[in-house]
């Protein structure tokens, strides 16, 4: 048996990365449009319609009006824009978030795929607010940098046919600190207020590090980080796609980051650094893996019934 899967804005970055890691699975046959007729709602609805599942990788506007258009009750979707994440009808696209969130999205016929900032931030942060080491009154205040490709097209060109010294090494944005990805971030780990949230662009393609800053003091439960360590172990025992890191070698050998070596992968890593004070916990991922694309396969594979790892790559 195939699954018939439509890619509703197959021509973006994040639907043209689904495309590419499905198009040569033997179970999955994929139903394409035309680009003139990606706008012609009659040829849309008939794909949407004859599909087992869709990704939608559509502005939150355009997605909206392609679920109005799905009146087949056995179509699945996996919506890749920041149009339902909030919404308590449709799923969110973490399955290791809770114990009982990947039977959810088994069970889900709406399952949204985080940002890739918000899954960086979320994964890292809820754990401590599930084991109550924050209070949901904690103020989080995250920063994060990412590859240029997380931008479409224009940003896309932009840096491949910029020059440096025009377009620099990173550029923060969102300074009006009301980033798209602030809802989902409060609603998902339950806050009384938003993230204190800034991201910025690097001047490298693909991968991505998004960093919680803390201050021991404010925690609700004393903790080291050799406490947070297995707090974290415990919690995401046995997740293939979630791994801890106790001794960071990258780190200890050269006293910085790569935020790409998670690149090509489905796999985040979390580490964590302390002072007497402070502690930094940092969620590195590729931002077209587990922060886009590879999140909404393996959400897509829990849906059909399928082995959740299959056509996703792991780090090492």
């Amino acid at each position: 048996m195939k699954f018939k899967i439509f890619v509703d804005g197959q021509y973006g970055t994040t639907g043209l990365k689904i495309h590419e890691m499905l198009e040569n699975r033997e179970e999955i046959e994929l139903l394409t449009i035309n680009e003139e007729d990606k706008k012609n709602d009659e040829v849309k609805k008939q794909l949407l319609n004859s599909a087992d599942l869709v990704f939608l990788c559509l502005p939150d506007a355009a997605s909206k009006h392609s679920v109005s258009l799905i009146s087949n009750e056995k179509v699945k979707v996996i919506d890749a824009s920041t149009a339902h994440r909030t919404n308590p009808l449709w799923t969110y696209g973490v399955p290791e978030l809770t114990p009982t969130q990947r039977e959810k999205i088994k069970n889900s016929n709406r399952v949204c795929v985080p940002g890739c900032h918000a899954s960086g931030l979320i994964i890292a942060m809820k754990p401590l607010v599930e084991k109550e080491i924050l209070s949901k009154s904690h103020k989080l205040i995250c920063h994060s940098i990412t590859g240029f490709s997380g931008g479409g097209r224009g940003m896309i060109d932009d840096y491949e046919n910029g020059k440096f010294d025009d377009i620099g090494g990173q550029r923060p944005y969102a300074l009006a600190l009301n980033h798209k990805h602030l809802p989902e971030m409060k609603y998902m780990l339950d806050l009384e207020e938003a993230p204190l949230f800034t991201p910025s662009v690097g001047n490298f393609k693909q991968g991505m590090l998004v960093m919680s800053y803390l201050v021991k003091k404010d925690f609700k439960t004393k903790a080291t980080r050799d406490d947070l360590i297995k707090l974290y172990k415990d919690y995401y025992k046995g997740e293939d796609f979630i791994n801890i890191i106790e001794e960071n070698e990258e780190y200890l050998d050269s006293g910085l980051l790569n935020p790409m070596k998670c690149n090509n992968t489905n796999t985040l890593e979390i580490s964590l650094y302390e002072n007497q004070t402070d502690m930094v916990v940092i969620s590195r991922l590729d931002n077209l893996g587990k922060g886009a694309s590879g999140a909404a396969v393996q959400c897509m594979n829990i849906m059909l019934g399928l082995d959740e790892k299959q056509g996703l790559n792991l780090r090492k």
